[in-house]
């Protein structure tokens, strides 16, 4: 993968489609994600192995994965919610498996039917599948601990039980684990003092990207706080599409092309095209045209004179 400052991971073709009613058809996807990565965007997550009678939004993924994969310089990502996912992802060819470990139970049984008992027990299983595999076709298996900031259905969530499930997942043999602001309510002090307890517990090599939402409009904010400490992948996504179906009200990712633009004017390098990335939403909002997409960089414009490096 080409070099950056920070790696934007695009996860509207997954996080994004999963909450809206009208299904994308599979060749419309092909083209969206062919669009974003003429952008520069390196890594995609292009979809989730669910049974297509709980998303049929996303029954095509294993096509998409395809599909991707004949994309140059793209980083397939897919999202499983058990071991036979796993399996499907694994034969599908994906770069990258994320599995939700809810830190908050009620969520995770809501979710995906699970304990953490259960998904801990999952975890494991789909650890052993992976390391099966050759090392140079291995898919990198990370573990999203999802609702780390807080739950709509419990509330206020333990960062003490964040920082064992963290530990847990490792032992367990995931590669990395992901901190998931799943409900749009964290904070950057919270962020932070995250950040620090789990590197404390699994090491700083074990947690390196974060997924947050804006529910809230504390998506950028939490961003700053997150790349402060060293965090090196950020999740978004395109026009803020996007949230979980099993979280009441978490709804809006943060928006790829305000964060392209707010780590650019840093003078981070995040190696996308921001005209090519303004083709992409215009090419899904052509194929999507019901759908409305949030932002505010693609309406008003880079700032006169300014050019992304």
């Amino acid at each position: 993968m080409k070099k950056t400052d920070i790696l934007i991971s695009e996860v509207g073709p997954r996080d994004g489609l999963q909450s809206l009613s009208g299904i994308m058809p599979t060749e419309a996807k092909k083209q969206w994600i062919t669009a974003l990565a003429k952008s520069g965007i390196q890594e995609i997550e292009v979809g989730s192995f669910v049974p297509a009678k709980v998303l049929p939004q996303l029954a095509d993924t294993a096509e998409i994965v395809a599909h991707a994969r004949s994309i140059a310089g793209v980083q397939v990502a897919v999202l499983v919610p058990n071991y036979r996912g796993a399996e499907n992802a694994i034969a599908a060819g994906a770069h990258k498996i994320s599995i939700p470990l809810s830190v908050s139970e009620t969520h995770s049984l809501k979710n995906v039917k699970r304990s953490h008992e259960q998904m801990i027990s999952e975890i494991t299983r789909i650890a052993e599948l992976v390391k099966t595999i050759p090392k140079a076709d291995r898919p990198h298996f990370e573990v999203g601990l999802s609702t780390a900031f807080g739950c709509s259905l419990e509330g206020a969530v333990s960062e003490d039980l964040v920082v064992r499930l963290a530990e847990a997942s490792i032992a367990a043999g995931c590669d990395e684990v992901g901190l998931s602001d799943t409900t749009g309510s964290g904070n950057p002090a919270q962020l932070k003092r995250l950040l620090r307890k789990v590197w404390e517990a699994v090491g700083r090599d074990k947690l390196t990207g974060v997924h947050l939402h804006n529910t809230r409009g504390q998506g950028l904010a939490n961003v700053l706080a997150a790349i402060d400490m060293g965090v090196e992948t950020i999740d978004s996504s395109m026009g803020g599409i996007g949230g979980c179906p099993a979280a009441p009200g978490a709804s809006g990712n943060i928006v790829t092309e305000d964060l392209v633009f707010l780590l650019e004017s840093m003078g981070l390098s995040t190696g996308i095209n921001f005209d090519a990335l303004c083709d992409a939403r215009r090419v899904f909002s052509e194929l999507m045209p019901d759908v409305e997409l949030y932002g505010f960089t693609p309406l008003a414009g880079l700032p006169k004179g300014f050019e992304i490096k």
